[in-house]
C-alpha cells in the first residue's frame, strides 16, 4: 500500500516515514501543501496522512480541494490542533479520521489499517486469504498450508497488494505505484524481479503457479488453482 505523508516537521516526518516503511508501507513524504496537492494528481494513493499547519496551502485547503475534485482517497489528519472545534472542522472538511499529536505509533498504524478497510478497495477482514495462502495484516505474518512463509518487507507488501486484488489483472505500473515509492531508484524491472522472488518462495510450498503472468500486461494472483 502506498501512502502520502504531508508533514512539515522534518524530524517527525522522518520518524513516521521510517516506522511506516518498517510496517510494510511505501511512503512518499512531502512538507508543502501545494506539492502534496500536485502529487495526488499523479499518484493514486491508498491513504493520506495530513498535517494541518503547512507552508503553501494549509492541510484544510488541501483536503477541501481534494474533496471538491471528487477525490475519495482516505485522509487522516495528524495535527497538534486538538480542540473540539478543530476536530469538527477537519472532519466536516472531509477527513476520514483525526489523530492529535503526541500520539502512539501503534494507534496510528491501527487507524491506517481501519481506513484502508473502510476504503472498500479490498476485503474488510484483517486476514487476507487465497486458497492455502493466509496473510495476517496485524501480526504481519504469512502462512501457506499452515506453514510459515518468511518474506522480506517488500515481498510482504507485494503479496498484500495481490491479496487485496485477487483474480484481478494488475499491470506492472499499478503494482509499482502501490508497492514502491518515489525514493526507489533501483532496477527498472523491479516488479518482475520481486514477483520472481515471491513465486520462488510460494513454490517451496507447492504454490508456484498461484501468480499468473499476463503477457504484455502484468500479473494476476488466482484465488483458486483453476482460476475460477
Amino acid at each position: 500500500m502506498r501512502l502520502l505523508l504531508v508533514e512539515d516537521e522534518a524530524d517527525l516526518a522522518n520518524a513516521i516515514r521510517r516506522r511506516l516503511r518498517e510496517a510494510g508501507y511505501s511512503v512518499d513524504s512531502l512538507a508543502d501543501g501545494e506539492e502534496a496537492l500536485a502529487a495526488t494528481a499523479t499518484v493514486d494513493y491508498d491513504a493520506i496522512i495530513l498535517d494541518l499547519r503547512l507552508p503553501g496551502l494549509s492541510g484544510l485547503e488541501v483536503l477541501r480541494t481534494l474533496r471538491r475534485q471528487g477525490r475519495e482517497t482516505p485522509v487522516l489528519i495528524l495535527t497538534a490542533l486538538g480542540a473540539l472545534e478543530d476536530r469538527v472542522e477537519g472532519l466536516d472538511a472531509g477527513a476520514d479520521d483525526y489523530l492529535v499529536k503526541p500520539f502512539a505509533f501503534e494507534e496510528l498504524l491501527a487507524r491506517i489499517r481501519a481506513l484502508l478497510r473502510r476504503q472498500g478497495a479490498g476485503p474488510r477482514s484483517l486476514v487476507l486469504e487465497a486458497g492455502p495462502i493466509r496473510l495476517d495484516t496485524v501480526r504481519r505474518d504469512v502462512t501457506v498450508h499452515g506453514q510459515p512463509l518468511y518474506l522480506t518487507a517488500k515481498e510482504f507488501a507485494l503479496l498484500h497488494y495481490f491479496l487485496r486484488n485477487p483474480d484481478r489483472v494488475l499491470t506492472r505500473s499499478q503494482i509499482a505505484e502501490h508497492v514502491w515509492d518515489y525514493d526507489y531508484t533501483g532496477m527498472s524491472n523491479v516488479v518482475d524481479v520481486y514477483v520472481g522472488y515471491l513465486r520462488k518462495k510460494l513454490g517451496e510450498h507447492g504454490e508456484q503457479g498461484r501468480i499468473e503472468t499476463i503477457r504484455g500486461v502484468g500479473y494476476r494472483l488466482r484465488s483458486q488453482p483453476d482460476g475460477r
